[in-house]
């Protein structure tokens, strides 16, 4: 009998072991995104709004969200994003 086994990239195993704390849930994270857009766009290297940034790790969707409510700030402000956005993916 033939097994159907499905494996799990390393990227799968690492998103699916990031640490959740602390805990943010999407609808907490739609309502900070105005507010956390602008800080990661006035101040790059934030240490702030560590639920925000621990979420955005976990949750493409989110993150997403995220980076264009970023670029699209940016845009309407003259700002290159570049370094923003960076922050968001690292």
């Amino acid at each position: 009998m033939t097994q159907n086994r499905h494996h799990l990239s390393d990227e799968a195993v690492r998103a699916l072991t990031l640490p959740t704390d602390p805990w943010l849930s999407c609808e907490e994270c739609f309502e900070l995104s105005d507010e956390f857009a602008e800080l990661v766009l006035a101040y790059p290297a934030t240490t702030s709004m560590t639920a925000m940034f621990v979420h955005l790790r976990a949750c493409p969707a989110c993150a997403e969200e995220a980076q264009s409510l970023v670029t699209l700030l940016a845009q309407t402000q003259g700002q290159d994003p570049a370094s923003a956005l960076a922050r968001l993916r690292s």
